[in-house]
């Protein structure tokens, strides 16, 4: 069986997600099978899996990091905000349930067997499972039926490493502190602490690092640097979108509105990768910029909602005063439903059932329907004829006349659509924009010649991996780990 150890956090975005995404491709540089592995993830940021369901879009790339193809046992659990107090319920990649947060709290103690035959799956097939928590290990507020954090260490019987992030400060404080606020049984689960994103001399840490040691009583590993190259991987928190440098010098402008339930928004990446190109996320209370050569409206989690928060910003009427002037527009899966003149929730599939009328720009209409299409995708864009290899992860049927002018075959059958004027696009394909060929011609002379997208996120995964090889005692690490089981 194989060997075992969870990073905790001791708050979110301590970056527990890059740490085992790297420590899974040092290992695999190693010879060994690493599976990566997180119970219960809460993004709207997803992949579809090669078993055909869908897991977070972190475990994907951790997973890849690995050399493995991506699995739903990865992540058997993956919560998708729908509202402020709800969620869309995945088990094992499949849509199980909408529920409301007081309810799945409530509930979620009935998935651990589901949650704990999905690690076991793992373990049987692996040398090491890196297992990541959620959140933070501190939330005794929730500790209990808890499936992400102590819950399934201690159900499973998994060593647990504890970060903390140096870079927002405090962090001697939030270290030491988990250990006093948690149970005293949960905390003999802590093998060791780990203290992440350093800037500056870390000679000026060493005491820091002395008083983890001597009040815990547990070794302290770091401090690791900040690795500045983790805004070329794709992001699982829609929050990093604000924090994203934009490209002003870029000579042509993709303006993109962040709507609050913004879903696989890894789609943009590789538009952001190229020198030529500048995305703006146009946030809440902004204004869609009046110069930018398109608008993309991206993927949505909950699709009227969003097209009533688009409305109250008042970005429809920039929406269609940039197509009055010219512009272009693309949207993407929730993006193109919007397009289209009407959006149709009979069976309440994303809340209050009932029907908005969408933006008008596309000559289609889409109806909810409760089964959700998860499939890889070899498409042909057909202005171009290049290769869209993607995938769809949608609810929702839509038909128009639109439809006559698609956007890409996929075998015999067309997808997507294309408005009159040809300056308005719809598409389902996530992940268009990675492949290289699509992508240049999509952006004209404006494309770098010179980007392998693909590429560029295993050259960046190499180098996470030599970082951590760097500034981490691995096999120090390594050896905290225990068989399943244990």
């Amino acid at each position: 069986m194989a060997k075992s150890l969870m990073f905790m956090g001791t708050g979110s975005d301590v970056g527990k997600s890059l740490l085992v995404a790297g420590l899974c491709r040092a290992l695999s540089n190693r010879g060994l099978r690493v599976a990566p592995f997180k119970p219960q993830n809460m993004s709207n940021n997803a992949a579809v899996t090669a078993d055909g369901g869908e897991i977070g879009r972190a475990q994907a790339l951790q997973a890849r990091a690995a050399r493995r193809n991506s699995v739903t046992a990865m992540n058997p659990v993956l919560l998708k905000p729908e509202q402020e107090t709800g969620a869309q319920v995945v088990v094992r990649g499949q849509r199980r349930a909408s529920m409301s947060a007081r309810s799945y709290w409530a509930e979620r103690g009935k998935l651990l067997p589901d949650v704990l035959a999905a690690y076991c799956e793992l373990a049987g097939d692996s040398d090491v499972v890196l297992v990541e928590g959620a959140g933070s290990a501190s939330e005794v507020n929730l500790r209990a039926n808890d499936l992400a954090n102590f819950g399934f260490a201690q159900a499973a019987g998994v060593p647990v490493v504890l970060v903390g992030d140096i870079h927002r400060g405090g962090v001697i404080a939030s270290v030491a502190g988990t250990f006093a606020v948690i149970d005293p049984a949960d905390a003999r689960l802590i093998r060791a602490t780990l203290i992440n994103k350093f800037q500056g001399d870390p000679a000026l840490f060493e005491a820091g690092m002395d008083f983890l040691r001597d009040r815990t009583g547990m070794p302290c590993f770091g401090p690791v640097p900040w690795f500045a190259d983790a805004v070329k991987l794709p992001a699982e928190d829609s929050m990093a979108l604000g924090a994203l440098p934009s490209n002003p010098d870029g000579a042509l402008t993709i303006a993109v509105p962040q709507l609050p339930r913004i879903a696989n928004f890894d789609d943009l990446d590789p538009l952001r990768a190229e020198p030529g190109v500048n995305v703006v996320m146009v946030q809440p209370g902004e204004v869609i910029p009046r110069d930018a050569d398109w608008i993309i409206i991206p993927g949505s989690k909950a699709t009227r909602s969003d097209l009533a928060a688009l409305r109250a910003n008042g970005w429809d009427s920039d929406i269609l005063a940039h197509h009055r002037a010219g512009g272009r527009v693309l949207g993407i899966c929730g993006g193109y439903q919007m397009l289209g003149r009407a959006i149709a929730d009979p069976d309440g599939i994303e809340g209050a059932p009932g029907s908005s009328a969408g933006l008008g720009l596309l000559d289609v209409e889409t109806v909810l329907t409760p089964v959700k299409q998860l499939r890889v995708e070899e498409a042909r864009h057909v202005a171009s004829g290049e290769t869209i290899s993607g995938y769809h992860m949608h609810m929702g049927v839509t038909a128009g006349a639109a439809r006559a002018r698609p956007f890409a075959r996929i075998g015999a059958e067309d997808e997507g659509a294309i408005s009159a004027d040809g300056r308005v696009m719809g598409t389902y394909l996530h992940g268009l924009f990675a492949g290289d060929g699509f992508r240049r011609s999509f952006l004209g002379n404006v494309a770098s010649p010179d980007l392998a997208y693909e590429a560029s996120i295993e050259q960046t995964l190499d180098a996470l991996a030599d970082h951590l090889e760097q500034h981490l005692d691995i096999d120090a690490l390594l050896a905290l780990a225990e068989e399943v089981g244990k």
